[in-house]
């Protein structure tokens, strides 16, 4: 067990009512670090530091920016297992996800230092006389809120291209897996990043979340987290004329068509429905099979599915490691209850020890089952029997949600047609719901979110478009 320090204006500080909480390994059951806790009275002081760091760094030069985050990438690449052992021991990754993350971290990390000269404004050929353009300028100060889930890369996202576009940012990781994102503080402190640029607070959300959003030094906000949580936060920044960008849940659909290649499919759901245990916003929450196949899909499913690897997430073998809290497991289980209870069929899993929960396979959903429109971020999957692509995307779009989908097919017709008529943000073909890089537009419709993140669309979010004229010829007027 380890103390930890937050890191406002470049100096590592307990919070002021110097209150600490317990970060618990859900693997071990144990206490694995104590971080401050902080409250508003810490608000003054973190923004205060990013605010007076602003000018200066968005007056850097975007060759300097680059050199600072290329060299985070560096040294992240260089302590790789010191950041793997953080996310196995605070979050539940297994080994492989773990190692999958900071992979992805390292490419996002490179690909924004390399952004860092491509923030483009435009010219206007609208009057002869005059020079008309458009800047993009820094927001100012960013405040960020980042999940537990995927903590390493998700709040990278933000601090990479927020400080990549001459921001400051002011990090306020999830309680479960606060000690990642100080090192992230920490990464880009080595790497030579001026103080106050990059802070990172510690602490619950509610009044204190809601603090950091109204100080009026706050510019923008970006969030990755639940629906019920990024709503709040957009009613808050929107009382403040604040704007905001949202990554949201999912209900995630792959849909199986007749034509498919049955063990393949079975291959990309068992993958994308439970990697990370099932704890990720694009995970597979149903599987939309054409019936035809339905009988084979499934018998190959329970196969895969029912022989994964369950336990110790520092096992390389391990592919199901712990659930995140007592709490995430409470809402799984009721879920999977809920189900079966009302005529659901459960083939596979359906059981936990301690936070381990048996990857689970449903079948004989209904409406009238919980499960069917609730986000279950859990190891849990249903299957879901069509008639065609036609009943398969209405299925598909039967949900408040909207983030991402995949579609299993030989056929391109279908597949245009389904990647065309899902509502979601992000469709992929022969692939399951779970893709993601650095430069694509990541994010969601309906209730998954607002807006997109990755490479040129988070320059967009980060900045702001200022119009300028310069008269090349001198006005006439009237008078």
């Amino acid at each position: 067990m380890q103390n930890y320090k937050m890191l406002i204006g470049g100096q590592w500080t307990d919070a002021l009512s110097g209150e600490t909480f317990d970060v618990i390994n859900p693997y071990t059951g144990k206490v694995y670090a104590k971080v401050p806790k902080a409250g508003i009275e810490d608000v003054d002081r973190v923004m205060s530091a990013a605010y007076e760091a602003r000018k200066g760094w968005a007056a850097t030069p975007a060759l300097e920016r680059a050199k600072i985050i290329y060299k985070a990438a560096q040294i992240l690449e260089e302590n790789q297992q010191e950041f793997a052992d953080v996310l196995i021991d605070e979050g539940g990754s297994a080994f492989g996800k773990a190692m999958f993350e900071i992979a992805s971290a390292i490419d996002l990390l490179i690909t924004a230092s390399g952004d860092c000269k491509r923030i483009f404004g435009e010219t206007f050929h609208t009057d002869p006389t005059k020079l008309s353009m458009s800047l993009r300028k820094p927001r100012g100060t960013i405040v960020t809120f980042t999940p537990w889930n995927f903590p390493l890369v998700l709040s990278l996202y933000k601090v990479a291209y927020g400080v990549a576009t001459g921001n400051t940012v002011v990090l306020k990781p999830s309680s479960e897996t606060p000690v990642i994102c100080l090192k992230i503080g920490e990464l880009f402190e080595k790497a030579g990043i001026p103080d106050g640029v990059v802070n990172v607070i510690t602490g619950p959300g509610g009044a204190l979340g809601d603090a950091l959003i109204e100080d009026k030094r706050c510019s923008f906000v970006a969030i990755t987290g639940s629906t019920e949580t990024g709503r709040h936060v957009a009613e808050t920044a929107a009382a403040h004329l604040k704007e905001y960008y949202l990554e949201l849940g999912g209900k995630n659909p792959v849909v199986v068509l007749g034509d498919a290649d049955v063990e393949y499919a079975a291959k990309v759901v068992a993958f994308s429905a439970f990697i990370h245990q099932g704890e990720v916003c694009m995970s597979t929450d149903r599987v939309i099979v054409e019936e035809s196949i339905v009988e084979e899909f499934t018998e190959k499913l329970i196969n895969i599915v029912s022989n994964m690897p369950v336990g110790d997430p520092r096992k390389p073998e391990t592919f199901i490691g712990p659930i995140i809290s007592d709490n995430q497991l409470k809402i799984i289980h009721e879920l999977v209850e809920d189900a079966v209870t009302k005529g659901a069929k459960l083939h596979t899993g359906g059981k936990y020890k301690d936070r381990l929960y048996q990857p689970t396979v449903l079948s004989n959903i209904n409406k009238d089952m919980k499960i069917y429109y609730e986000e279950t971020f859990g190891p849990v999957t249903s299957i879901i029997p069509v008639k065609d692509e036609k009943e398969a995307a209405e299925v598909a779009n039967d949900t408040n949600y909207g983030l991402s989908a995949g579609v299993v097919t030989q056929d391109i017709e279908k597949a245009l047609f389904l990647a065309e008529n899902i509502d979601a943000g992000m469709v992929h073909v022969n692939n399951g719901s779970i893709d993601a890089d650095a430069v694509v537009p990541f994010g969601g419709v309906k209730e998954s979110g607002v807006g997109r993140e990755g490479g040129e669309y988070s320059i967009r979010e980060f900045t702001e478009v200022k119009w300028v004229t310069m008269q090349k010829e001198k006005m006439q007027f009237p008078f």
